[in-house]
């Protein structure tokens, strides 16, 4: 007996199953098709965009999204989008960005719950006492903080630029937030006192260099790490560097294996584009980021809720703080 995926299995919607083939069965695959369909006729109703982060599940990722990255590139892809609705597939302070960047668009957050422990590391106070501790000194936060600390700041970074936002402010010390790891991979490529704060995330830190080294000798794999990982993870590794750093390292080496010091799904959703290499998947999972689910967001469509809402001061003063990112950036790779 045929069921609806044979229909699905055609064109577009075959390739996508290619994609995540290595992951997931057919059988596991077709078992979506009925919400995947729903979610899909949904985004069309209520002229929607669904935006999915790189730790996103495969179903997700390959299957409903129609941007996928990084935090930052998914909110500004959303803003220069025509549609109505933004889908946010990923946690509160993306959301958050999205609707700073698209302040007219309705913003959805699937997963209420879905927030992030390095965000939550740091409050809009915090950088207050870091202000009066270190007067007259910039203060730069990583985009994975909430608005009202973006508001509190004078500059956004992501793990991509955070080393040229830093230099792009042309002082001689530079408070930057919240991740301490970060910082400290920051610190050790620029010639600019970084001051750090005491935040970390809950998936990068649990990794080790002890792990680093058991994964090469075991696999001969190509370490990539996060720089959101402890320094000895870093000093571990083969290569250092953000998400689409990661993936430019992979199409540069085209190992035979490859270990993501990340967290696990991005190995799941990146292995289709690199089909000659075997990926050793060492799984810190985010529970916020495996919040959102099919059923979630099809709930989300059909009710307009949650919707994500910034209050207008706030918002605006974390935007003045993500544009002056985009500024120094452009200035220096002009």
């Amino acid at each position: 007996m045929q069921t609806g995926f044979s229909q699905y299995t055609h064109g577009e919607h075959l390739e996508r199953y290619v994609r995540v083939s290595r992951l997931m069965p057919l059988m596991e695959w077709e078992a979506h098709f009925d919400l995947v369909r729903e979610v899909q006729a949904l985004k069309h109703e209520r002229n929607a965009i669904v935006l999915a982060h790189n730790y996103q599940r495969p179903e997700i990722f390959h299957a409903i999204a129609d941007v996928q990255g990084d935090s930052l590139t998914l909110a500004r892809e959303g803003a220069r989008s025509d549609a109505d609705v933004i889908v946010m597939c990923g946690v509160r302070f993306m959301a958050e960005t999205a609707k700073i960047l698209s302040p007219e668009k309705t913003v959805l957050l699937p997963s209420p719950d879905a927030g992030c422990s390095l965000a939550d590391s740091i409050t809009a106070q915090d950088v207050q006492d870091l202000r009066a501790e270190y007067p007259g000194t910039p203060v730069v936060c990583y985009v994975n903080t909430d608005a009202a600390v973006k508001a509190q700041c004078d500059a956004c970074c992501t793990s991509a630029n955070a080393i040229e936002v830093v230099e792009g402010l042309g002082t001689d010390q530079v408070i930057l937030v919240p991740d301490e790891y970060l910082a400290a991979y920051v610190a050790t490529n620029t010639r600019v006192r970084i001051i750090p704060w005491r935040g970390r995330c809950e998936v990068h830190e649990r990794f080790t260099a002890k792990e680093v080294n058991e994964y090469r000798q075991a696999t001969g794999a190509y370490v990539i790490a996060h720089p959101e990982c402890p320094p000895d993870v870093q000093l571990a590794a083969d290569y250092v560097g953000s998400t689409s750093g990661m993936i430019a390292a992979l199409r540069r080496h085209s190992p035979a294996r490859a270990v993501l010091i990340t967290e696990c799904s991005m190995a799941d959703n990146v292995c289709g584009e690199f089909p000659e290499t075997e990926f050793v998947r060492p799984c810190n999972l985010c529970p916020h980021m495996q919040s959102i689910t099919l059923p979630a967001i099809r709930l989300a469509l059909a009710t307009l809720q949650p919707a994500i809402d910034v209050a207008p001061d706030v918002a605006a003063a974390a935007r003045r703080s993500i544009e002056r990112m985009f500024e120094l950036t452009v200035r220096r790779t002009a």
